[in-house]
């Protein structure tokens, strides 16, 4: 395949819809929209202001196109700029031939999903992602949401998009602590799925982590090919699914007792640190898996750790968290490379002392 080619990726059969991974593949954003459509709106964040007003200039002479510029990151995700978006498509009189675009990081595609999900219950929705995370996990499977003050993704609802398109090209420019934080989730894919993954990374971290270079676009393609096998056979989380969540449960408690500060791969990171602690207490996983986890997040510069005396605050989360369900804690576990597991209600010395492995 040459460079400039793009892969196509379905999510589902035949009422599914395709991800596009390549270079200038924005270009193909006006066929992804549809010719029903007379209204577009494209939420971007502050950063993709200019980028933004390229696509409607590049959209003009097909559709009537509106901006609506809202908080980056988790700020993003709250039910106040929800309805920011809501008066926006109300006051335009959006239809429900129209068409939501997503177009920034994973925060960002969450919240245009979820408004494209509640408006007239349900317009159609493309998504460009224009970070790895968004590209490999946010941006890809339907799920939708917000957040509120008791916890990260409470209120969402299932919504598939019409078309994800992954332009490589808009990375170019991205921050390297943003490319290495959104590698986590690549990371993920390579423990529960596809351990090509944490080869490549291991060979050459800086070729792995480079938007220009082939190997990135490998690892960035297992990824993205992983959840959408996973979704495909689970669009509503009522099995398979759960496999996803590899690393989150401690993961998304991280991110509320930091409120939201720390970037979503970071806590992820120490989630799977934990998790893999958890296999190997349990005597499901070998050490050598289970130390392959610090290693390859450690060539990342991701962490592995977090303080000893948070614990009690982090439990309390994940008691609370939409994983656990009847009050009983939901983790994933390995047993080995590529074989992830549910561990339902660990006792909670198991779960304590796993996390005195990792308490700096």
């Amino acid at each position: 395949m040459s460079e400039h080619e793009a892969t196509v990726i379905r999510v589902g059969d035949e009422d599914g819809y395709d991800v596009r991974i390549g270079r200038g593949v924005v270009d193909g954003l006006a066929d992804a929209i549809g010719s029903a459509a007379r209204k577009v709106l494209v939420v971007h964040p502050p950063t993709m202001g200019a980028r933004a007003a390229e696509l409607r200039e590049s959209l003009a002479d097909r559709f009537e196109v509106l901006l609506a510029e809202v908080p980056d990151a988790e700020q993003a995700k709250r039910v106040e700029v929800a309805a920011f978006c809501w008066q926006i498509l109300g006051q335009a009189d959006f239809t429900r031939t129209d068409v939501v675009v997503g177009f920034g990081g994973g925060a960002i595609t969450d919240l245009a999903g979820f408004v494209a999900a509640t408006w007239l219950r349900g317009v159609r929705l493309v998504t460009i992602p224009t970070t790895v995370l968004g590209m490999v996990d946010a941006a890809i499977g339907g799920k939708t949401g917000i957040n509120t003050n008791e916890g990260k993704n409470l209120v969402g609802v299932f919504h598939a998009p019409a078309e994800v398109l992954c332009d490589l090209d808009l990375l170019a420019t991205l921050p390297k602590n943003e490319i290495l934080a959104g590698f986590a989730e690549i990371v993920k894919a390579g423990f529960i799925r596809y351990p090509e993954i944490l080869d490549v990374i291991e060979a050459d971290p800086d070729a792995a982590t480079d938007p220009s270079a082939p190997e990135f676009r490998r690892v960035v393609e297992l990824a993205i090919r992983m959840k959408a096998e996973v979704v495909s056979k689970d669009f509503r989380e009522a099995g398979l699914r759960e496999i996803l969540n590899y690393g989150h449960t401690l993961g998304h408690a991280v991110e509320h007792a930091e409120r939201y500060q720390w970037r979503h791969g970071a806590a992820v990171a120490v989630g799977m640190a934990f998790a893999a602690e958890l296999g190997r207490l349990s005597g499901r996983l070998s050490d050598e898996v289970a130390d392959r986890h610090k290693r390859v997040l450690d060539l990342l510069s991701l962490p592995t750790s977090y303080p000893a005396g948070r614990w009690n605050t982090l439990l309390a989360t994940m008691q609370r968290d939409k994983k656990s369900r009847a009050g009983q804690l939901r983790f994933i576990v390995l047993d080995d490379l590529a074989k992830p597991t549910v561990m339902l209600a660990p006792d909670q010395s198991l779960l304590f002392a796993a996390y005195q492995e990792i308490a700096s």
